[in-house]
C-alpha cells in the first residue's frame, strides 16, 4: 500500500478524528485562557505550571472522595489564585511578566510534585481514579463532557468578548488602558479579574488529563502543551474561533504522527514522526503570524493617571 492509501484510510477513519477532538482538548482550553490574559494586556506564561496544579489538584480532590465535577472546580480555584498571585506582582507592581511567568511555573509546577508526595509518600505507581466516561450521542464522535466544555467555551468566550460589556473593557484595557481609565474603568481591578479566569480555564486544560484523557496523575504530564498553547495564541490572532481552529490542527497533526509511526512499521526512526506536529506548527505560525495583529497594550504595565 502506497502512503497516499495510508494517509487517505486514515483521514476517512473515525477513530482517528475521534483522537483530534481528544488531544484537542487540552490545547483548547488552555490557548482559550491565555488569549483571555493576553486580551488584556497581560502575557501569562506561568501556564505550564497553572496546567499541572490544575491536573494534579483536579485529581487529588477526586482521589480524596470528591466528585468530577467537583475535582474539576477545585482545579479551577486553584488555576485562579496562580494567576492572583501572577497578576498582584504584573499588574499593580508592573514587574516583569515573563520572569513573573516563569516564576509561577516553576511555582505551580514544584507545588504539585511536592503535594502530591507529600499526600502519597510511599506511592509507587500513580494510583488511579474513575475518570469521565465518552457519551454516546447519536451521531457525535465518542467524546467525555470535558470535550464537550471545552468546545461550547469557545462560544461563551467569543460572545463575552464581543458582544458584552465585560469583553469590551477587558479588549480596551489590552488595546489602550488610558482610554479605558479615561471611561471610569478600573483597569487594574479588569485586568487581574481576566487573568484570574484565563488562569482558571488553563487549569481546566490541565484536569482534562487527570480527570478525562488519563485517571491518574504523573510527573511531567502536561509535556509542553502549555508552550504550545502560547504559540497557538499568536497563531489564532488572539480571535477564539482561530483559536479552535489551531488546536485542532495541531491534534490533527499530532494523532496523524502517531498513526503514521505504526504504519512505517519501524523503517524510519520513531523521532521525525514525534517532531512533525511540531514543524507543522511552525511553518504554519510562521505563515500567519506576521499578518497577526496583536493587542497595543500587550506586556505593557500600567500605572493610574499616566498617558
Amino acid at each position: 500500500m502506497d502512503f497516499l492509501s495510508i494517509l487517505l484510510d486514515i483521514l476517512l477513519s473515525a477513530a482517528f478524528w475521534t483522537a483530534v477532538l481528544r488531544i484537542a482538548t487540552p490545547y483548547v482550553l488552555g490557548t482559550l485562557g491565555e488569549l483571555v490574559c493576553e486580551r488584556a494586556g497581560v502575557l501569562n506564561l506561568g501556564i505550564e505550571g497553572i496546567m499541572t496544579l490544575g491536573a494534579m489538584a483536579g485529581w487529588m480532590a477526586v482521589y480524596q472522595g470528591a466528585g468530577l465535577w467537583t475535582g474539576l472546580v477545585v482545579a479551577a480555584a486553584c488555576g485562579a489564585l496562580l494567576g492572583l498571585l501572577h497578576a498582584a506582582l504584573t499588574v499593580p507592581l508592573g514587574l516583569s511578566q515573563h520572569v513573573t511567568g516563569i516564576g509561577v511555573t516553576l511555582l505551580g509546577t514544584s507545588l504539585s510534585y511536592f503535594i502530591y508526595r507529600l499526600v502519597l509518600p510511599q506511592a509507587s505507581t500513580p494510583p488511579t481514579i474513575q475518570p469521565f466516561q465518552p457519551l454516546d450521542l447519536p451521531g457525535a464522535l465518542a467524546q467525555t463532557p470535558l470535550t464537550y466544555l471545552a468546545f461550547a467555551l469557545v462560544g461563551l468566550v467569543a460572545y463575552v468578548l464581543y458582544r458584552t460589556p465585560a469583553g469590551l473593557a477587558v479588549r480596551m484595557v489590552g488595546e489602550n488602558p488610558a482610554a479605558a481609565e479615561a471611561q471610569g474603568l478600573n483597569v487594574t481591578a479588569i485586568r487581574i479579574g481576566a487573568v484570574m479566569a484565563g488562569s482558571a480555564l488553563m487549569a481546566l486544560a490541565g484536569a482534562f488529563l487527570t480527570l478525562s484523557a488519563f485517571n491518574a496523575f504523573f510527573f511531567n504530564m502536561v509535556n509542553g502543551r502549555g508552550w504550545i498553547c502560547i504559540a497557538l495564541v499568536v497563531f489564532a490572532s488572539w480571535r477564539p474561533g482561530k483559536a479552535l481552529l489551531g488546536a485542532l490542527l495541531f491534534a490533527v497533526f499530532d494523532a496523524l504522527q502517531l498513526r503514521l509511526q505504526q504504519a512505517s512499521g519501524g523503517v524510519l526512526p520513531y523521532q521525525l514522526f514525534l517532531m512533525m506536529p511540531y514543524l507543522l506548527s511552525i511553518l504554519a505560525l510562521v505563515l500567519v503570524a506576521r499578518r497577526a495583529s496583536y493587542p497595543r497594550a500587550l506586556m505593557i504595565p500600567y500605572r493610574k493617571g499616566e498617558r
